[in-house]
């Protein structure tokens, strides 16, 4: 008798933190907030949970102190609330956070923070998460985790001499991590042309990597304001993966990165930061670059991007390429969906102000479930 108690107890503490609901959105970020207003917007049941211990967090934590948003105010909020202050001023990164925090708050969207999933299942008809100690279970699962999966530091890393400051460019924050001697960016996209204009203000520096080129216009210039319009419909409408040229340019960004868009060829060159080609070794304990030279950098700091970081879900949706098979976020899982990552459906697709479409869509699919 007190053996069948004993397995009873058991089974009840084994079930005691299983919370079932319709839907689970994974991600507090601009995405997971965007698809959790039009879920509430529908009257859908659902929860957001959240790794973060604050709303916003990964534009807190992952990003450098001068980092300012490569979109207008005007093209930055999300559905139902324009993001505040003056429509053609580009917001920082903790304005960017701040704007999510209040925004969640705004709508009483039910953000549940400091819940990390460590895994996503699926057992029968329903999807598994399980936190820690929490177990959910779920319906259907948005996951939108958005593009800061893992920081991709090149294997070389370990190689160098230990002497050498080293760090990830979402590790960042100002010049004064940074030791005395010469500064090697490896990675010339947006974030190491724009670290790279602040550190050579105290540091000789170098950007390692290849040219990708410019967008043709300042974007904070009279000029751009004329052309932002058009600009925006193009990257939403046009730029999308249902026509040819938008299938050409998803494929060029994700292998190669995006343009240039805030700073010029020219603004480095002023800046004294020296362009060289990519960094392919270590020699001596020193970055090699490709054409053979030695740079004896003080310090190094990896502008290389970040790997999507789904290890944690075990649900047959991946492709060769570990990629989500996926129609527009809606996965081939039937009630799982992805959101926030690059270009998936529209070069806007990742935009703190773009990803709303992508986010109704998904919302409206879940309807019709």
């Amino acid at each position: 008798m007190a053996t069948q108690e004993r397995a009873t107890e058991a089974h009840r503490d084994e079930h005691a933190s299983v919370e079932r609901l319709d839907t689970i959105v994974v991600g507090g970020g601009q995405a997971g907030l965007s698809v959790g207003y039009f879920l509430k917007k529908q009257g859908l049941p659902f929860v957001i949970l959240d790794a973060n211990e604050q709303i916003g967090g990964s534009w807190r934590t992952r990003t450098w102190s001068s980092l300012r948003l490569f979109t207008p105010a005007r093209y930055d909020g999300l559905p139902g609330w324009p993001f505040p202050g003056p429509g053609w001023s580009y917001p920082s990164a903790r304005e960017t956070a701040n704007y999510l925090e209040a925004y969640a708050k705004r709508f009483g969207l039910p953000v549940r923070s400091g819940m990390r999933v460590d895994r996503l299942t699926k057992e029968g008809d329903l999807f598994v998460l399980t936190c820690g100690e929490h177990r959910f279970e779920a319906k259907d699962v948005v996951v939108a985790t958005g593009f800061y999966g893992t920081p991709a530091v090149p294997e070389l890393a370990s190689e160098l001499d230990p002497r050498i400051v080293q760090m990830h460019s979402s590790a960042y924050r100002d010049p004064s991590q940074l030791q005395p001697g010469d500064v090697l960016l490896v990675g010339a996209g947006n974030s190491g042309a724009d670290i790279g204009m602040e550190v050579s203000r105290t540091h000789r520096t170098w950007l390692s990597g290849r040219d990708k080129g410019q967008i043709p216009l300042r974007i904070e210039s009279r000029k751009a304001r004329l052309a932002l319009p058009l600009l925006w419909f193009v990257a939403g409408h046009i730029l999308t993966v249902r026509t040819p040229i938008g299938r050409k340019v998803r494929a060029h960004v994700l292998s190669s990165g995006a343009p240039l868009i805030r700073v010029k060829s020219e603004d480095l060159l002023a800046a004294g930061v020296e362009r060289v080609p990519k960094t392919v070794g270590v020699r001596d304990g020193l970055p090699l670059l490709e054409d053979g030279r030695v740079i004896d950098a003080a310090n190094v700091m990896w502008c290389t991007g970040f790997r999507p970081d789904f290890g944690w879900i075990d649900v047959p949706v991946f492709g060769e390429e570990n990629e989500p098979v996926q129609k527009r976020g809606v996965a081939s899982e039937p009630g799982l969906y992805f959101l926030g990552l690059d270009f998936l459906y529209s070069f806007a697709s990742e935009n703190v102000g773009g990803v709303r479409r992508d986010a109704k869509h998904i919302a409206r699919h879940i309807a019709s479930r």
